[in-house]
């Protein structure tokens, strides 16, 4: 490509030069055309008019007076070519030498100034010589803008407008000579400061037009040669001659009669107008841009250059055509694999995929030269990447495979411990030894989150899962149960919802684990709340602490890691949390965003879709518990863990239903006391548990009414119902029991059969 763009280069000069040689000559075709060829006829309309001038002022007459008129219009018509208004030429604005443009100007001016003359002339007010002078000067005006358009030329075209302007003035002589042999014909008189006016142009114009016609070209040297030899020109120099050697005076003016001269001038000046418009033709057909610009060296260069960048590039293409071919394909290889290949076996591997690395990467036929061989050399790296990312993939499985089964065993002791735990807690009757319960029960229960989480970060799902709908409240305060700052959670009231079944499990450990790393990046003295409200395409759950909060950048990689759920980092342990919350969310369709809140921490924005939510008053109640089993949890929470999808019973951690004292609630409705929490004893007695306390408002049924004092009222007292009577003798017995006596129909302690 080297020679190819120097020959462009070389090329593009020729060509440059050429359209600047181009365009020149179209500007010389617009100035002739607009400027050169009006002046010309303006100068022949001077002349006449001039002549006409002259006659009127030597002879007045009606006659003289209109031809005098009769000119000047066509005198007008001619100079109004030559204007764009009343005060811009043809050439204002344009990219014409400022010199054309003042020489036009001042032309068109004194053209403007003969109307004055016209009328004085008319009116037999204006000298010969004033007439004579100021004409002439117009013209002579002309002849300068002539001059200065001959100086825009080249060297072919500003000869030939030499020779048109020698020509134009050698006419121009000849006309003054009529002017001034005309009047002296009227006026029988002929002076001798006209003679010598005269003589002066009679020479002038024999001058001028020998050095003319010495440059003419081709016809236009042959039609002068036969004016020179028509009788027509050699009685004007004949005229001429006589003029000249006649005294000044009446001799002078009437020693050439007047039909004489103006038969011999008509045909000479009329020839030698047309021969002159003849060489101007001639003269802008040589000037053309097509003619003058592309036919010529510099055109022949053009073409004959661009021809030789075109068969230089296809050389160049036929020659390289091989080695650009091989190119072009290693490259599109190399990015087939960059680009799809390889990305698209990883997410294969990712997804559990086994990938056939000879079929994903077929060995190719033996390099020929440096270019296959180095094709080869990247189809062995293909490959080498993907038995590596296979190596990887497959240790990542038996890692993810050793997970699973540990946090499995894991999970599997953990409810066998949560199991035994609530046994031990029924039986206790110590108040210090049951808090010690309550705490080892919470500690049980983040472990089985930590052990669920790990099932997570394997890929696979955890083992709870309830059969029906929950209530928002409680899944949040379970949340908050698995935590070890459970004590610094504030719920607010959350409006009536329900979470389905399915979810449960998944909506539970999200929510535990933004919720504990709320509590762990705050200061321990701050609350962490949780609040929430319906919106239009779910509800929404914010999670808000007040700690120091995370950087923007640290906030918005982490909201990208949410978003993407990108692949484990195993090297990246302290991001795992992360990790299991953008697992569940993608699980789930939930949508989890940080934000910066507004007290300096970090609000955890988490929304719920329509497709995990159910209205809390289709929710079922909770079967009433078995007086025996007072302290068993709700069934709303009861976690089933399944193995080979059987439901196992299993003892999990879940809200427990108890009366808080230290939260403020509204009426009417107990809060709910987390799992694992210690106990509220009030004067050393047991904690007590609220019935109904985990039912939603609609659900609870009413207390009974109170029996009125007057036994008169007996008879409108209400039915006591089944319900409410067990419930009164459950409580008797429980009582009873912890009074220290035996229960009904059990043996006294250290009686017979106490010990069935």
């Amino acid at each position: 490509m080297v020679p190819v763009v120097s020959l462009l280069a070389l090329w593009g000069f020729a060509t440059v030069t050429t359209a600047q040689d181009v365009s020149r000559l179209r500007q010389l075709q617009r100035v002739d055309t607009q400027v050169r060829e009006p002046v010309s006829d303006a100068v022949v309309a001077l002349q006449a008019e001039r002549r006409a001038a002259v006659r009127q002022v030597a002879a007045p007459s009606q006659e003289r007076a209109a031809a005098l008129q009769q000119e000047a219009r066509r005198t007008d018509a001619a100079v109004q070519r030559l204007r764009l208004d009343d005060r811009h030429t043809v050439v204002a604005g344009g990219d014409v030498p400022a010199a054309v443009t003042g020489r036009l100007a001042e032309f068109v001016t004194r053209v403007e100034k003969l109307r004055t003359l016209r009328t004085a002339v008319i009116g037999r007010k204006a000298t010969w010589d004033a007439t004579y002078e100021q004409y002439t000067g117009s013209v002579t005006a002309a002849f300068g803008v002539f001059g200065a358009l001959t100086g825009i030329q080249d060297t072919g075209p500003g000869s030939d407008a030499r020779v048109l302007l020698e020509f134009a003035r050698s006419g121009e002589m000849l006309a003054r000579e009529d002017a001034l042999l005309t009047s002296a014909h009227l006026t029988r008189s002929l002076g001798a400061e006209r003679l010598r006016l005269f003589t002066g142009a009679v020479w002038t114009r024999r001058s001028l037009a020998e050095s003319a016609a010495t440059d003419l070209r081709g016809p236009e040297r042959t039609a002068w040669r036969e004016l020179t030899a028509q009788s027509a020109y050699r009685q004007l120099q004949a005229a001429e001659d006589k003029v000249l050697a006649a005294p000044a005076g009446l001799k002078a003016a009437e020693i050439v009669p007047a039909t004489a001269w103006d038969t011999a001038h008509t045909a000479v000046s009329t020839r030698l107008r047309a021969i002159e418009t003849d060489a101007r033709r001639v003269a802008a057909d040589r000037a053309d841009p097509v003619s003058g610009g592309i036919l010529t060296p510099a055109g022949a260069a053009v073409l004959l250059g661009l021809a030789a960048v075109a068969a230089s590039l296809v050389i160049s293409v036929r020659i390289g055509r091989a080695l650009v071919v091989e190119l072009i394909s290693l490259r599109n290889s190399a990015l087939e694999i960059a680009r799809h290949k390889l990305p698209h076996a990883m997410r294969r591997l990712r997804t559990g995929e086994e990938i056939d690395i000879q079929a994903e990467a077929p060995p190719g036929p033996a390099a020929q030269d440096e270019i296959g061989q180095v094709g080869e050399a990247l189809g062995t790296v293909h490959r080498a990447a993907l038995s590596a990312a296979v190596e990887r993939a497959e240790l990542a499985g038996s890692i993810s495979g050793v997970f699973v089964n540990l946090a499995r065993r894991s999970q599997i002791l953990v409810h066998r411990q949560l199991t035994l735990l609530d046994t031990m807690e029924r039986r206790a009757d110590d108040p210090s030894e049951l808090g010690d319960l309550f705490r080892l029960d919470h500690l049980t229960t983040r472990m089985r989150r930590h052990a669920e989480s790990l099932i997570i970060l394997s890929g696979a799902a955890p083992g709870r899962a309830w059969r029906m709908p929950v209530p928002l409240t409680s899944v949040v305060r379970a949340a908050v149960s698995e935590i070890e700052d459970y004590a610094r959670v504030e719920v607010r009231q959350l409006p009536e919802t329900a979470i389905t079944g399915a979810a449960v499990a998944d909506v539970t450990h999200l929510l535990a684990e933004l919720v504990e790393n709320a509590a762990q990046f705050s200061p321990p003295h701050t609350k962490v709340r949780v609040s929430g409200e319906p919106v239009g395409n779910g509800y929404a759950l914010e999670i808000e602490d007040r700690g120091l909060g995370m950087g923007k950048e640290v906030l918005t990689e982490a909201n990208r890691r949410l978003e993407e759920s990108e692949a484990l980092d195993l090297f990246d342990s302290d991001r795992l949390g992360l990790f299991v919350v953008s697992r569940l969310a993608l699980r789930r369709e939930i949508k989890v965003h940080l934000r910066t809140s507004p007290y300096g921490g970090t609000t955890a924005v988490v929304l719920l879709p329509t497709s995990l939510l159910q209205s809390a008053l289709t929710v079922p109640p909770a079967p009433r518990p078995d007086p025996a089993d007072e302290k068993r949890p709700a069934a709303a929470t009861e976690p089933v863990p399944r193995t080979n999808g059987t439901p196992v019973p299993a003892a999990a951690p879940r809200p427990v239903l108890e009366a808080q004292t230290e939260t403020p609630v509204p009426p009417g409705v107990t809060s709910l006391r987390l799992r694992g929490a210690p106990p509220q004893t009030q004067d050393g007695e047991l904690p007590r548990r609220v019935r109904q306390a985990h039912l939603v408002p609609q659900l609870r049924e009413e207390p009974p009414a109170e029996e009125p004092d007057d036994p008169a009222a007996d008879d409108h007292t209400p039915e006591r119902t089944p319900e409410q009577v067990r419930d009164r003798m459950t409580a008797y017995r429980n009582g009873w029991t912890r009074g220290g006596g035996a229960a009904p129909g059990t043996a006294a302690p250290g009686s017979e059969g106490a010990e069935a």
